[in-house]
């Protein structure tokens, strides 16, 4: 099953005391970029959350967002008041910018930012709910992002579909227009043979070289069957759901289209290969973004 880089998922946990909320986002990169944005209370635990990322989401620019609200300050918390007062007077001056907003909605506010309550208080058995609260809120939120990937790398593999289809259909013309050109193909060297025989100065090693490099510059068959090839692999492999293999063989199937055109010389044939070159390049465009 293909998979988009790109994904988003959010989950919102209740449990005792407290509400986590966790967002995990995800952008497409050749590695792992992992950013983490959480309270100073979870600090320690960033490395098992970003394993948890690493295992879950594979690769990709990936974002997680978690906070934490407390429900009931007096479950083994403390709020930090110093702090919540600079919340409030900051809050209060910027809400004067904007309009009149209650004082009971800042202070909701104020007592999500970051250490507005101090954990110190919490106990061992405490601190372990609230972890355990927080990995539930993570884990659904990776689902959610995984489940948003396998959506999008649907969507990415029909298309793959789509474009390697054309190319196929493209490589089925140049074969008709190749069967036309070999008879033109062969009337050129007949002339240019009893040109060669009509010259006094005929080099008969010199003709055997011309002659295997004529043949060997206008014969496609090879690359005709080795492009057929690889876009019968290609669709051996989106049902794998390997999108590096995708790449690598991407270059494989660009490399038989430009060797085509190059060797076809034919203006039909060349036409033909100008279209699969820019089926390619939404292929390309595309594998970039998935697993």
């Amino acid at each position: 099953m293909l998979k988009s880089m790109t994904g988003f998922g959010k989950a919102i946990v209740e449990a005792n005391n407290l509400t986590v909320t966790a967002e995990v986002k995800s952008l497409n990169s050749k590695f792992t970029d992992i950013y983490c944005r959480m309270p100073k209370s979870l600090s320690s635990r960033e490395i098992e959350v970003r394993n948890m990322l690493t295992q879950n989401l594979e690769r990709g620019k990936i974002e997680a967002n978690i906070q934490l609200q407390y429900l009931d300050a007096s479950a083994g918390t403390a709020i930090n008041r110093p702090l919540v007062k600079a919340y409030m007077k900051d809050l209060v001056e910027t809400s004067e910018l904007f309009g009149e907003v209650s004082a009971a909605d800042l202070l909701k506010i104020a007592l999500t930012m970051p250490n507005a309550f101090n954990t110190d208080a919490l106990s061992e058995e405490q601190s372990e709910a609230e972890w355990q609260t927080v990995l539930k809120a993570l884990n659904e939120a990776i689902q959610k992002c995984n489940q948003f990937r396998i959506r999008e790398g649907e969507i990415v593999a029909a298309k793959f579909r789509e474009y390697a289809q054309h190319i196929g259909q493209l490589l089925d013309e140049v074969e008709i227009l190749d069967k036309n050109r070999i008879p033109s193909v062969r009337e050129r060297l007949s002339k240019a043979i009893s040109d060669l025989l009509q010259d006094d100065e005929f080099d008969k090693n010199r003709f055997e070289q011309e002659l295997v490099y004529y043949v060997e510059k206008y014969d496609i068959s090879e690359e005709k069957v080795r492009l057929r090839t690889h876009l019968n692999y290609f669709q051996d492999i989106l049902k794998e759901g390997n999108g590096k293999k995708l790449n690598f063989l991407s270059q494989e199937i660009g490399r038989e289209i430009n060797t085509i055109g190059s060797k076809a010389n034919d203006v039909g044939i060349q036409r033909l290969v100008v279209n699969m070159k820019d089926e390619l390049e939404k292929i390309k465009e595309q594998t970039s973004n998935v697993l």
